[in-house]
């Protein structure tokens, strides 16, 4: 693999961290500000509603440059956003602070997987994927169990400044390591905006958005779950979403290597399997033990799906693939915002902490049929391979193994 790649890593990881360590410092950032914890949460919200809506806007403001050179500005981009919340005077300027930074997320892995797609061989596309996004999974592991820790000892300013080096180190890795490449010939942003037009990029963007949604109804309420349920002290939940995050790296490699081969069996076990440990959560989180494991195997198989769905929108949207790829990561945060406003709901209605897992094995399980439908129009069109973004067959097969 390139190393350029490790410099997209490095990006992957920032980001990753300033994205998921709020969470962990929700309390002290409300209690310097003078807000409630509802409040604060909006640092969360706004967040993931400037990954949705900044993918295409960014993605399209970017057309006009070589893909390396709006790398570099998007991380620029994240870098202010971090000091800017790092130094904000007020809760409002933080969140404005997290909104900026939260516009270089999706545009940077969408783009990011175009570029290290086109680093490697056809049939090394989804390992190199994989290998960017190994930086956001490391981040769950790494960089959020020690931001928090740093926010919590030294002071949550400190952890988001942090945040912004890391951003420095990872711009001038592309600056190296990355290679100037051109934009492709001919295409123009109504050819980017037409992949919108094949269905097939249509039932991949909706596989995300069910797939990780199962993930994340269980995930966004694993504290209580774990605390109210299988008896854990409240300073263990950082130590199962270490599991978590641990589960989430494996699944990740795994996913990018076997999509290589196989993408979409590779979907249907992992899809599959996800929905049956999701299921299988009600049971297990009653012991202590077993559902450590099922945390670990739901991160693990969760993030399977990624390198194979990215790779999926990759090939469908052949020849103008850069706008679909960003969009595509505002889905996975769309089914993040659509599993936890249904797994409250559920636990609302007094169903229980162990029944948000239900919902997600739903959704994963309507993933699964849409792979299954994805697979069947594909048979049935006659060509197992890519279309073009314009909805005519491309001259090549696409290099991966049905």
């Amino acid at each position: 693999m390139p190393l350029a790649l490790l410099a997209l890593a490095i990006g992957a990881f920032g980001i990753g961290t300033t994205e998921f360590v709020i969470m962990g410092l929700l309390p002290e950032v409300a209690g310097d500000y003078g807000v409630s914890i509802p409040i604060a949460g909006y640092l969360v919200t706004g967040y993931a509603l400037g990954v949705m809506f900044g993918a295409p806007l960014m993605t399209v403001l970017g057309t006009k440059i070589s893909r390396k050179r709006m790398l570099m500005l998007l991380m620029g981009l994240f870098i202010v956003g971090n000091l800017l919340s790092a130094l904000a005077p007020a809760f409002s300027v933080m969140l404005i602070g997290r909104i900026v930074s939260s516009l270089a997320h999706g545009a940077f892995f969408g783009i990011g997987s175009v570029v290290a797609a086109d680093l490697v061989a056809p049939d090394k596309k989804a390992g190199a994927i994989a290998m960017m996004f190994t930086g956001l999974t490391v981040a769950n592991v790494v960089g959020v169990p020690l931001g928090t820790l740093v926010g919590q000892s030294v002071g949550w300013r400190v952890t988001f400044g942090i945040v912004a080096a890391l951003g420095v180190v990872g711009l001038a890795g592309i600056a190296r390591l990355v290679p100037d490449m051109p934009k492709a010939e001919g295409v123009h942003l109504r050819h980017e905006l037409a992949a919108f037009k094949n269905v097939q990029v249509l039932l991949a963007m909706a596989m995300t958005v069910l797939g990780f949604g199962g993930v994340f109804a269980a995930i966004t309420y694993i504290a209580p779950m774990m605390t109210h349920v299988a008896g854990f002290a409240d300073g263990s939940v950082t130590w199962l979403l270490v599991l978590f995050g641990l589960g989430m790296v494996g699944g990740n490699l795994v996913g990018g290597r076997y999509a290589d081969r196989a993408l979409m069996p590779m979907l249907y076990v992992s899809l599959g399997a996800l929905a049956v440990v999701l299921a299988l959560f009600t049971l297990t989180a009653h012991d202590k033990l077993l559902s450590a494991i099922t945390i670990a195997l739901i991160g693990a198989l969760g993030f399977a799906t990624v390198p194979p769905l990215q790779k999926r929108v990759l090939d469908q949207a052949h020849g103008a693939p850069t706008l679909a790829s960003a969009v595509n990561i505002g889905a996975f945060n769309l089914g993040n915002a659509l599993s936890a406003w249904l797994g409250g709901l559920v636990i609302a209605a007094g169903l229980g902490y162990t029944a948000p897992n239900w919902v997600g094995a739903a959704l994963a399980a309507g993933a699964l049929v849409l792979a299954v439908v994805s697979a069947a129009l594909e048979r049935r069109a006659g060509e197992p391979g890519i279309v073009v973004a314009g909805g005519a067959p491309a001259e090549q097969r696409a290099a991966v193994h049905h």
